[in-house]
């Protein structure tokens, strides 16, 4: 059986007695239409690898595929494995199924084994209980990526794509933005997904800046320590919330006034912080 023959999903859903389940944060998109668009949009798709996490029936996977992805798919709920072992069987050998938690796998790994050579993205319709801290482990990975694609609740979108001086400016934003350039490109509400969230959900897409111009190593984990400590206690002057890691005497090092508080700063901001924080911690290893 070809792509294009496969009956419906929510025909392969009742056939196979799937449901979503609420511990995982399972949420299916199963409009061919929508998953169709985000597959546009996370961009040119043939001949590259993709990876992608939780894809339950497969809705999103076929779009993947159709586009001329090889899918490289990590499925926690081994209740999905007979239902995408049908589409693997369609897609003339370009969907591996991994059954294992994405957010212990080695993603790495299995790109070299299963999809070797080829440009890389991640397009997923992620859980929504693990979603955030998925893309922490992509941000501060070693996994060279084109771009990634990823749906999650609206409110964690917003929080990636925000802004210094907007509400939702935080930890989150800072970390995504120090590593990638990150918009907001699709809104979905809660009626496009079986079963409905209580809450709408957006696609952010994220291209990671050239290597020459993000952290990584121990500047990445440097300005890790730095946001937690600021935005852990973001009502409170750097000079405070900051008090473990030098307080007044680092913000002066970085030019930063002390009693700005963490919204006030912006990503080169924080950047320049955990610079200084390096230098004072003699942490920079030799180059």
């Amino acid at each position: 059986m070809r792509l294009e023959a496969l009956p419906p999903l929510r025909e392969q859903l009742e056939a196979h007695g799937l449901f979503a389940k609420k511990s995982f944060g399972q949420h299916f998109l199963l409009d061919l239409n929508v998953t169709r668009k985000i597959a546009r949009l996370a961009g040119p798709l043939e001949h590259r690898a993709v990876l992608e996490v939780g894809p339950g029936p497969g809705g999103l996977t076929r779009a993947l595929l159709e586009a001329g992805a090889r899918v490289v798919a990590v499925e926690k709920d081994a209740r999905f494995l007979p239902l995408l072992a049908e589409l693997a069987e369609a897609a003339d050998g370009r969907l591996v199924v991994i059954n294992a938690d994405a957010l212990t796998s080695d993603d790495e790994a299995l790109l070299a084994k299963h999809a070797p050579g080829l440009p890389r993205r991640i397009v997923a319709n992620l859980p929504y209980n693990v979603g955030t801290p998925l893309l922490i482990k992509w941000l501060t990975g070693t996994l060279d990526l084109e771009a990634m694609a990823l749906m999650f609740q609206k409110e964690v979108a917003q929080r990636i794509t925000a802004r210094v001086g907007d509400e939702a400016y935080g930890r989150l934003a800072v970390i995504a933005q120090a590593v990638c350039r990150a918009e907001i490109v699709m809104d979905l509400p809660a009626r496009a997904f079986t079963p409905p969230p209580r809450v709408d959900s957006a696609v952010a897409k994220l291209i990671p800046l050239p290597a020459d111009q993000r952290p990584s190593g121990e500047r990445l984990s440097a300005l890790e320590r730095v946001t937690a400590a600021a935005f852990g206690q973001r009502r409170k002057m750097l000079r405070s919330s900051l008090k473990t890691l030098g307080g007044e005497a680092l913000c002066e090092a970085a030019g930063l006034p002390p009693q700005a508080r963490a919204e006030e700063i912006d990503v080169a901001g924080f950047l320049t912080l955990a610079d200084r924080l390096l230098d004072a911690k003699g942490e920079r290893s030799a180059g």
